[in-house]
């Protein structure tokens, strides 16, 4: 196996995704500003199904950390009325997280703001936007379930 050279072109299309991946995050904390959320505050909205409550754990794996990580989260959303615990109908010692209406609402909104494609896109075709959609899907294929490399 050899390692890419700096100036091939999968290290340039790695690096342009990655440009991509922070300015999606720099756009998805404006929008945690503007909501007056943090961003993990955001994210964890953003994963929690309003039709599918669920454990704590699972939503701290959604969010690659740790429970406590997503106990300070969740008690923040919680004081603002947009989350509540719920307990688990199968397991006395669990803790369901749910969606309170406002939080379904402030869901949408997110979900709505952040899947709106950056102007940018206006100015590609259908066409080249459809193969970037096809490409980006092979490359998501190729590299789903791998860790590190």
């Amino acid at each position: 196996m050899s390692i890419a050279s700096p100036t091939s072109p999968s290290v340039a299309a790695w690096q342009r995704i990655g440009e991509l991946l922070e300015l999606q995050r720099c756009r998805a904390s404006a929008v945690a500003r503007e909501l007056d959320l943090s961003p993990p505050q955001l994210f964890a909205l953003r994963h929690m199904d309003p039709d599918a409550p669920r454990p704590m754990g699972e939503l701290a794996g959604a969010l690659a950390c740790d429970n406590s990580n997503v106990t300070g989260i969740i008690d923040r959303l919680e004081r603002r009325g947009l989350v509540e615990r719920r307990p688990s109908p199968d397991d006395r010692r669990v803790r369901i997280l749910a969606l309170t209406a406002e939080g379904e609402r402030l869901r949408s909104v997110v979900a709505e703001r952040l899947a709106a494609p950056p102007a940018a896109f206006d100015g590609l075709t259908a066409a080249e936007q459809q193969q970037l959609t096809a490409l980006l899907g092979r490359l998501l294929d190729g590299v789903r379930g791998c860790s590190a490399s």
